[in-house]
């Protein structure tokens, strides 16, 4: 593998000096950019593209091709992992990912299994296909979806409002839920083990529905399971850290809980003070975010002044990687996220 060209984003994720804060963006390969519609209408569908190690590539690229971003993120599905147990996902039109055979029944639940990963080889022949391409450009991060994330589609049987299957279970069979969980944990920690081993730097856990559960669930459904993850990660990979990143969406109420977990960064949305949350983590952990992704619809004036809020809320020193507090809309202006990273950039050199 190449001798990487800019590690800022790697240097900032173990709190090591650096001279600007860096910036990726969640969701940067995706439906806003013009040459990603091209590509995916080419492949067919977006599990194709996910699918189709070129292709991948390719979109994961783009964003590159188009901003000064410091790191690039795998173009791939939280959804991958469920899928290999034989859930049989699928994308219905205007409705986002569904599943053919969601977990309903006991006997559905008890012979869920961690799959083997050879299923899931499409997914590290684009890690290392995209590695290449790059050519030490700027880092690779893998990611996955946190178990409880996944259960909740595993369960729901795709996305959901009220997510009342996956919350009934979790108060009337706990045990079913738990033994959901065991599994995804054990099934992500393989699956973003053979992702640095297929060259991803760093690895981010999306716990995108963490949020939606009272503190004592959150720890015992959630957190309990990232935690297992956490430690069972390579942790060091060509001779350097790999940092990992957990990203509960909503979870700002449970930063110092997180912030013991094991990670070296934790995601923030645009609901936190970033001010706040340094106090409140301290030295422990790195952080990253939180701009609002709908404020990238402003004005070029305001899109500067939410970056230089961001900046100083988090003040002084190294620690801080610039991103989205959730993933980028479809509808964003591309030249609103070039005055973004570019901002971003300028107003934080020292």
């Amino acid at each position: 593998m190449s001798q990487l060209k800019n590690d800022t984003f790697l240097r900032a994720l173990l709190k090591e000096p650096v001279d600007y804060t860096p910036v990726w963006l969640m969701r940067q390969a995706g439906r806003y950019l013009s040459e990603y519609k091209e590509t995916r209408a080419r492949a067919g569908s977006f599990l194709d593209l996910c699918k189709n190690t070129e292709l991948a590539t390719e979109v994961t690229i783009q964003p590159l091709d188009r901003f000064d971003l410091d790191a690039a993120i795998l173009f791939s599905d939280i959804l991958t992992v469920p899928d290999a147990m034989g859930l049989g996902l699928y994308f219905a039109e205007g409705e986002g990912p569904k599943f053919e055979r969601p977990l309903k029944k006991e006997q559905d639940v008890r012979a869920l299994c961690v799959p083997d990963m050879a299923k899931l080889t499409y997914v590290f022949d684009a890690v290392s296909s995209i590695r290449k391409a790059l050519d030490g450009r700027v880092p690779l991060i893998g990611f996955s979806g946190s178990p409880f994330t996944l259960a909740c589609y595993m369960v729901e049987g795709g996305g959901s409002k009220e997510f009342r299957t996956i919350k009934s279970m979790m108060y009337d069979r706990p045990d079913l839920l738990h033994h959901i969980l065991q599994v995804n944990a054990e099934a992500v920690t393989a699956y973003l083990n053979e992702q640095i081993k297929a060259g991803a730097q760093a690895v981010q856990i999306f716990d995108t529905w963490g949020g939606v559960l009272t503190p004592p669930a959150f720890e015992e459904f959630s957190l309990r399971y990232m935690k297992q993850i956490v430690a069972g990660l390579l942790r060091e990979n060509e001779g350097r850290r790999v940092p990992v990143i957990l990203f509960t969406k909503g979870g700002g109420l449970w930063l110092e809980a997180m912030a013991e977990a094991g990670a070296d960064a934790l995601g923030l949305d645009w609901t936190c003070d970033i001010a706040d949350a340094r106090r409140r983590v301290g030295d422990k952990v790195a952080l990253q975010g939180n701009f609002d992704p709908f404020a990238l619809f402003g004005t070029p004036q305001s899109i500067e002044a939410e970056v230089a809020r961001i900046l100083k809320g988090y003040g002084s020193g190294s620690g801080h990687v610039f991103n989205l507090g959730h993933g980028i809309n479809q509808f964003t202006n591309p030249e609103h996220v070039k005055i973004l990273v570019d901002k971003v950039h300028e107003l934080s050199r020292v």
